[in-house]
């Protein structure tokens, strides 16, 4: 545990809030149109100097099928070259991982889900399987602790396929992948089935169980709970938090999921919250041009896009 501890800290110090920026990833899986590479390492590079650090840029899937990632290894080594940022890429099955583990990826994200039918739905695999998976990934790094191997739940506060899910099962998922090997486990609320209590309690439930190991929340906005529910999971004590440029993404084997928390409302509410999270709001809102250069039609989304920082306050991180 003591090395895997130290992988995970490397990147989400327990001291600090780490907000997760997955729009290449999760948010280009249902959009209509993509971005060039060069517009998308334009993305990164005006983020990082926002103060992002922790980018998810992408899924290692057939190139016919999601051309979208088709620049996933080019990103990567974007990522790579930036002072003190993160990579991370998503993961379905061995060709996938083994293809990960020949780049200087931080960190991999191995999916599964909180229901049976979700998990055969997204990754055609079992949960079982795909604890199996997760396994796997461990065990190819052959020695090494890096990159870092993420536990994905997804559909953890209900599931439009699936239906109800009961807290307990989750927190068993949550302990079979800490078992299997996990340095980080995630807990995503991928239909926006959740409200503010659900999310505290699971989480609640969760952190003491998988400690010291990281988690992750990854709230989608379905039905404009997502910022409560990011309060919710900052109260409880989680320290990483996910979140999209624009509001962007959604699952496409989630009948009714849509966007993500929008990253830009997700650092103001921390930082408004006491939570200093190192980015610059006011440069991180120069980003949304090219979100709306690059996915013509996309409609997107945040309440701080619209009304801007306070005018009567002098922006600056770390601002309470």
């Amino acid at each position: 545990m003591t090395s895997r501890l130290a992988n995970a800290r490397r990147l989400y110090p327990e001291d600090r809030v780490a907000l997760r920026e997955l729009g290449l990833r999760d948010g280009l899986q249902l959009t209509k149109t993509f971005p060039s590479t060069p517009a998308k390492i334009e993305w990164i590079e005006k983020a990082h100097g926002a103060g992002v650090r922790h980018f998810e840029v992408g899924s290692f899937l057939p190139v016919r099928t999601f051309p979208q990632f088709a620049d996933i290894r080019t990103l990567i080594r974007t990522v790579d070259g930036l002072d003190g940022a993160f990579s991370s890429a998503l993961t379905l099955n061995e060709h996938a991982i083994a293809d990960s583990l020949e780049t200087p990826v931080d960190e991999i994200v191995v999916a599964l889900s909180a229901t049976e039918e979700h998990c055969m739905s997204n990754i055609r695999r079992s949960r079982r399987s795909a604890i199996g998976l997760l396994s796997h990934a461990v065990g190819e790094r052959k020695g090494s602790d890096r990159p870092l191997i993420n536990a994905s739940i997804s559909v953890s506060f209900g599931c439009s396929v699936g239906g109800e899910v009961a807290p307990e099962e989750v927190l068993r998922l949550a302990e079979a992948c800490a078992e299997a090997g996990a340095e980080v486990i995630g807990i995503a609320d991928t239909v926006g089935f959740a409200g503010p209590r659900q999310v505290r309690e699971l989480c609640e439930l969760v952190l003491p169980r998988v400690h010291p190991l990281p988690v992750i929340i990854h709230l989608h906005d379905t039905r404009g709970t997502g910022i409560a529910n990011a309060y919710a999971a900052l109260q409880a004590g989680v320290r990483v938090l996910d979140g999209t440029l624009g509001g962007l993404g959604g699952c496409p084997f989630a009948p009714g999921a849509t966007g993500n928390v929008a990253f830009e409302d997700l650092v103001y509410l921390c930082e408004r919250s006491g939570f200093a999270t190192g980015i610059d709001l006011e440069k991180l809102l120069e980003l949304r041009p090219i979100l709306d250069r690059e996915l013509p039609g996309e409609t997107l989304y945040g309440a701080l896009a619209r009304a801007g920082p306070p005018a009567t306050i002098r922006w600056q991180s770390g601002s309470t």
